[in-house]
């Protein structure tokens, strides 16, 4: 009988896989994604924050999406808040409550300017759960004898402006959050006896 040499099943086990795309030449999308996945991980403590650059600066100089596995090797894959900054269309431009209501809630793309008007009505945007189009969005919000409540969650950043004449603006929700690179909401809001209050996810 003739004895073959060669890996063991137990040694063919321990050699890692290639995978099938590893000398594909990466896009932007599958670098901004790696990015995020860095960026994210700083964010949850599971890398330094001065590793930070040195691993950005492997995955902007990949070329391959092999060079772009070894970027990121260790990190999780994205969760289903990791990437809030899409390449998607927006679901709506503009909101009106006139004598009556809107709401904006669930997983929906804001355009980098939404306009949201609240006249003798009321509205509600619910960015718990919403993407973005852009890093910097500006929500103008206008309540004329109406009101309009604003959700913030705790991993984009929250800047109010804005005054109401015979109402009230409020920014309980306006806040840094502690993540690098979230996405910026900026509202600007005028309320005339009436109310724009943007308050935080679960108050």
């Amino acid at each position: 009988m003739t004895e073959q040499f060669g890996p063991s099943d137990e040694a063919k086990q321990a050699i890692p896989a290639v995978s099938p795309d590893h000398d594909v030449l990466a896009c932007d999308e599958d670098r901004e994604r790696s990015a995020e996945r860095v960026r994210s991980a700083v964010a949850d403590g599971r890398l330094e924050l001065g590793e930070l650059d040195g691993r950005l600066t492997a995955v902007y100089r990949a070329r391959t999406r092999g060079e772009l596995a070894v970027a990121v090797r260790g990190l999780p894959e994205p969760g289903p808040r990791d990437r809030l900054v899409v390449d998607r269309a927006p679901t709506s431009r503009f909101a009106l409550g006139l004598f009556g209501g809107f709401r904006r809630s669930g997983e929906w793309v804001l355009p980098p300017r939404f306009t949201a008007w609240s006249m003798w009505g009321g509205g509600r945007l619910d960015l718990t759960e919403a993407r973005f189009c852009a890093q910097e969005t500006v929500i103008r919000a206008v309540a004329v004898w109406g009101g309009t409540g604003i959700v913030v969650p705790d991993d984009i950043d929250v800047e109010v402006k804005g005054f109401g004449l015979f109402g009230a603006v409020g920014g309980r929700g306006a806040r840094k959050s502690a993540r690098p690179g979230a996405p910026r909401v900026v509202v600007k809001a005028f309320a005339l006896f009436g109310a724009v209050v943007t308050k935080p996810k679960g108050r």
